[in-house]
């Protein structure tokens, strides 16, 4: 299964954007408050509840500095999962973002998850497209 969200445009540079999704702690400002719970970070790790799903975690495990965040789960996540974060500047000032997963789920849970997952990375893109960097 892969889960792609739409592709944002942030009225920001590339750089500053990618500077600061590489930091996990930026990532409570982004994460909708009433699906994800119990949030902890550091600036390579997180650690979290989403509603429905259950314990999850992230780590950076690659950079391509202005271009590509990629992302798998913790050891203490309840499943495996790839997140890639892929940055394309158009202007000086405007960025497309696009986020894509790949949750390692057996079918069931692929149905049970598959909306709360779509919904979690279209609501991150929409949350960076307002957010003030």
């Amino acid at each position: 299964m892969k889960i792609e969200s739409k592709i944002g445009i942030i009225k920001n540079s590339k750089e500053k954007i990618y500077n600061f999704l590489i930091n996990f702690n930026n990532f409570k400002h982004l994460i909708p408050a009433d699906k994800v719970h119990n949030w902890h970070s550091t600036e390579d790790s997180c650690k979290f509840e989403i509603e429905g799903i259950g314990q999850a975690g992230m780590k950076i495990i690659d950079k391509e500095p202005f271009k590509t965040i990629k992302i798998t789960g913790i050891e203490e996540s309840r499943f495996n999962f790839f997140f890639w974060i892929q940055l394309k500047q158009i202007t000086d000032n405007e960025t497309k973002v696009k986020l894509t997963l790949k949750p390692e789920l057996n079918p069931m849970m692929q149905m049970m998850a598959k909306k709360p997952l779509q919904n979690l990375v279209d609501e991150l893109i929409s949350q960076l497209e307002k957010y003030n960097f």
